[in-house]
């Protein structure tokens, strides 16, 4: 586990498991990048993609929010639904990586921050 405050992972469903593996592999790597060049700072979903600019075409994200687009939403529902499905998959890439996390909630957002410890496996 690496998260030391753990809650509860949800699933994200209404994608395939390829879609879900693309979108973990991108956010695991852009979590590397932020480790190392940001190591002291807190990372959140919102962080990672540019503050509130959710524009995902060409990256694994935009199937999240093409899957609330086919279900009906406006644009608007799409994109906050897509941002929140989007939360929970890197919450399941901190607490799956190797590295150490500290969590906290702030802000209406989870917020994540490398403790420099990781795991020797």
């Amino acid at each position: 586990m690496a998260l030391v405050n753990d809650s509860a992972l949800r699933d994200v469903t209404g994608i395939s498991k390829e879609e879900e593996q693309r979108i973990i592999d991108f956010l695991q790597g852009a979590v590397y990048c932020w480790c190392k060049n940001r190591p002291n700072k807190w990372l959140s979903m919102r962080e990672l993609m540019g503050g509130d600019n959710y524009y995902w075409q060409r990256t694994p994200l935009f199937v999240l929010y093409q899957k609330h687009i086919n279900k009906g939403k406006d644009s608007e529902s799409a994109v906050k639904d897509a941002g929140i499905d989007s939360g929970w998959l890197l919450k399941r890439v901190i607490h799956d990586d190797k590295r150490t996390f500290d969590s906290r909630y702030e802000g209406r957002i989870n917020q994540y921050l490398w403790t420099g410890e990781e795991d020797d496996e």
